[in-house]
């Protein structure tokens, strides 16, 4: 009689889904950038208050907030080879659709989901900035770009970093939807092997526990950069100090 729940499947099934893990965090990594850059740019038009584009951004961010990420990805996959075929017909482009892979479709639907929550939370970061900050870094003669520079950026980063890692880790485990736009990753492999093995659960619980393991491993290292960047600030807080202190005895 065959066993209910095998443990050396699951052993056996995590070096079966090794080899996948790197379409995985291609997906992750790639997503993430794009994700970072429009979030930021989202964020600077919100907060700043950009006409028009403010409006069109507030849309944005509610509709990929408001909607499924299973959806957005059929979306992206039916979606993105219609624009491309208008594209070839009003532009006279020769786009080739049928050459398209899915990561492009997968990369798109994460890119645009992620930029709507990183962009909500970077612009919470640049509305608490300290003020005085910025005010010091126009009397010093400081321009737009250096002031963005030197002073927005790495304060926003240093306040954003805790929400931006847990929005890492959401995309992380959001990748296991990437097979609905036929992209092997780990979640479609695992289904693969079981679909050969019959062993579902065990699979799934391989699956899982790697998922677990780089969830672990993302937590570490925001948690590393959370503190550094704490370190940095106190750091300069203490120059600071010592330099008001000096001036003092003076």
């Amino acid at each position: 009689m065959p066993k209910l729940f095998d443990p050396q499947v699951v052993i056996d099934g995590i070096p079966q889904l090794l080899p996948y893990l790197p379409i995985t965090m291609e997906i992750v990594m790639v997503s993430a950038c794009f994700a970072l850059i429009l979030g930021f740019a989202i964020a600077l038009i919100k907060t700043y208050r950009v006409p028009i584009l403010r409006r069109l951004a507030t849309i944005y961010v509610s509709y990929m907030r408001g909607t499924p990420l299973l959806v957005q990805l059929y979306i992206s996959f039916y979606g993105v080879p219609i624009a491309l075929e208008y594209a070839n017909r009003y532009f006279e482009t020769q786009y080739s659709i049928n050459s398209l892979s899915g990561m492009i479709f997968v990369i798109v639907a994460f890119s645009l989901n992620e930029a709507a929550y990183a962009s909500e939370t970077i612009r919470a970061a640049l509305e608490a900035i300290d003020k005085g900050q910025i005010e010091a870094g126009y009397s010093i003669g400081l321009t737009k770009a250096q002031l963005f520079h030197y002073i927005i950026l790495p304060e926003t980063l240093k306040i954003a970093i805790p929400s931006l890692g847990n929005i890492f880790i959401g995309l992380l485990k959001g990748t296991s939807l990437a097979f609905v736009c036929s992209v092997v990753e780990m979640t479609a492999a695992s289904r693969l092997i079981s679909g050969r093995n019959l062993r579902f659960f065990e699979m799934y619980i391989a699956l899982s526990l790697i998922y677990w393991v780089l969830s672990l491993i993302s937590e570490r290292i925001f948690a590393y950069l959370e503190r550094r960047l704490k370190r940095s600030d106190n750091a300069i807080r203490s120059n600071k100090v010592k330099t008001q202190e000096a001036l003092v005895k003076e």
